[in-house]
């Protein structure tokens, strides 16, 4: 999973970033053109690993790392007091890990964490055999410790010389399976999570230098040479239109602004640069341990491009060093803006955050060559994060358990995937979103979403994708209709309407978190 990319980023779906290996999965494997996330990275998580509404396993909002620390390192968990709101996941709820450790699979992760910040929360108390990774969000590439709590397993370690978490996070997710693989014949389940290319921009400076000046064109040029390219791929419709940019034209950027922009991109297609080389290692360890052709591989995203803070973006985010340095690897902590991320985003509107298809839209490809046999194919049914729990469960032979040491689980909300892997239809029921306020329905070919305060609309997703063209006045029973269905699943999903304030009478508990390497104990 990579984090807070943008739908049209990489080469098979439309972008003109070079991601040969993941182009390379999917000319081999299948595309789903309408898989949909969560919108933000702690609630897709969340959804991914339980199979569940985000809120309906405690993430409805965002875990810790959204409150400040004090002076004596003391964080508030950032809980509401409310079952959705808790801020990290509730034990009325299994893991994948959880769900496939007692039939035999080795459970592996290696990445970004993000769904529990204290100890107790952690992959290893949430069925995991092996963990390496960072337990908060977003990083320094090059140094993420000790804020973001950098482990191996329990263990809090230092970087070490040459470390950057895209490559640290594979090599230890080679390691994993490598060992898993020669240690007997039992299946492995592998959860690689990259924070790239989440802000900060980090990369390694070949990797810039690979990408330097090919955004001088500007994001209107980028935008229509993927909008165009991925029209003649059959991923989207020419039908649909781009939806209005809600950014400056390229032109209207001052001539100095320009090359600061285009190095701001180089620097975040270098960094799906290399999360497609990593891949390729990865690959090329499946298939040297013979595990290639039985092994199930699924790239996507966790929400939408990200437009924080402005058109342009934003510089020294932590206040740490100079706020833009060519060629450095920490002194610089910027983000890309809303111009390239509705280039990202292309052809959708809006970003991370809304309901909007630009912000929870997502690539998926499943490559798997044992079983899917129609490679290079597309599938075009509307699935979701739910739907990989079934999924996982179904290929492992597995049942979901209707109690984990001694609680009752929820059951699963999702659907199988398998079906689609063999060109037959899910005929799946409605898919429901809700973020902050952003909120959507999608049942069929329609979408009904709001955003915040504003009123309902309602699209028709086969001819207007975009979201470009409300059709409530033609459809008023169907807008009605879908909006009780939508406050139906909230109250049963524990959804509260947004903005979401604590609980009246409720303290959330006060924990250490480790600021220092003394605090670590290293």
């Amino acid at each position: 999973m990579a984090d807070d990319m943008g739908y049209s980023d990489i080469g098979c779906y439309g972008g003109e970033i070079d991601t040969p290996n993941l182009d390379n999965l999917a000319a081999h494997g299948l595309r789903f053109t309408q898989f949909y996330n969560t919108a933000r990275c702690c609630p897709t998580r969340a959804s991914l690993l339980t199979g569940l509404y985000s809120h309906q396993a405690g993430i409805g909002h965002m875990t810790v790392e959204n409150a400040e620390a004090n002076e004596e390192g003391q964080e508030q968990h950032y809980d509401y007091g409310y079952p959705g709101y808790r801020g990290s996941l509730n034990r009325n709820c299994v893991t994948i890990a959880e769900a496939l450790k007692p039939f035999g699979y080795h459970t592996l992760m290696s990445g970004k964490w993000h769904v529990g910040t204290f100890e107790g929360m952690w992959p290893m108390d949430r069925g995991f055999d092996e963990y390496f990774g960072i337990i908060r969000g977003a990083c320094n590439y090059w140094n993420p410790a000790p804020k973001r709590l950098l482990l191996h397993n329990r263990e809090r370690i230092k970087p070490w010389d040459g470390f950057y978490t895209t490559d640290a996070f594979t090599d230890y997710a080679i390691r994993f399976i490598s060992e898993a693989s020669k240690a007997d014949d039992n299946p492995f389940f592998c959860y690689l999570a990259y924070n790239a290319p989440h802000w900060p921009l980090h990369a390694w400076p070949q990797d810039i230098a690979k990408y330097r000046g090919k955004y001088r064109k500007g994001w209107d040029v980028i935008r229509k040479q993927r909008y165009e390219r991925m029209i003649k791929m059959g991923l989207v419709k020419a039908e649909w239109g781009l939806s209005n940019r809600d950014c400056p034209a390229w032109d209207d950027i001052a001539e100095e602004k320009k090359d600061e922009l285009d190095f701001r991109m180089a620097i975040y297609a270098a960094m799906i640069d290399r999360i497609d080389k990593n891949i390729g290692w990865l690959v090329k360890t499946l298939k040297d341990l013979g595990e290639l052709d039985n092994t199930l591989i699924l790239f996507f995203v966790d929400n939408g491009a990200c437009a924080e803070d402005d058109e342009e973006g934003y510089e020294d985010v932590y206040g740490g060093g100079p706020a833009w340095q060519l060629g450095t690897k920490e002194g610089y902590f910027l983000t890309y803006g809303r111009g390239w991320a509705n280039a990202s985003n292309t052809p959708y509107r809006k970003y991370k955050h809304w309901s909007h298809e630009g912000g929870v839209a997502s690539p998926l490809i499943a490559h798997w060559p044992d079983r899917i046999k129609y490679h290079g194919a597309f599938r075009h049914e509307p699935v979701h994060l739910i739907d990989l729990m079934p999924t996982c469960l179904e290929l492992a032979q597995a049942e979901y358990p209707e109690h984990y040491k001694g609680r009752a689980i929820q059951p699963m909300e999702g659907v199988s995937l398998l079906p689609a892997f063999d060109g037959k239809p899910l005929g799946r029921e409605a898919i429901y979103f809700e973020h902050e306020g952003n909120r959507a329905v999608r049942m069929g070919k329609w979408k009904l979403v709001a955003e915040h305060d504003e009123p309902w609309r309602l699209y028709d997703m086969e001819s207007d994708r975009t979201e470009m063209h409300d059709l409530s006045d033609v459809h008023p029973q169907l807008r009605t209709k879908m909006i009780r269905m939508y406050d139906i699943w909230a109250n049963r999903c524990c959804v509260l309407p947004w903005p979401v304030r604590r609980k009246r009478g409720f303290e959330p508990p006060q924990r250490f978190y480790p600021k220092t390497w003394k605090d670590m104990g290293i």
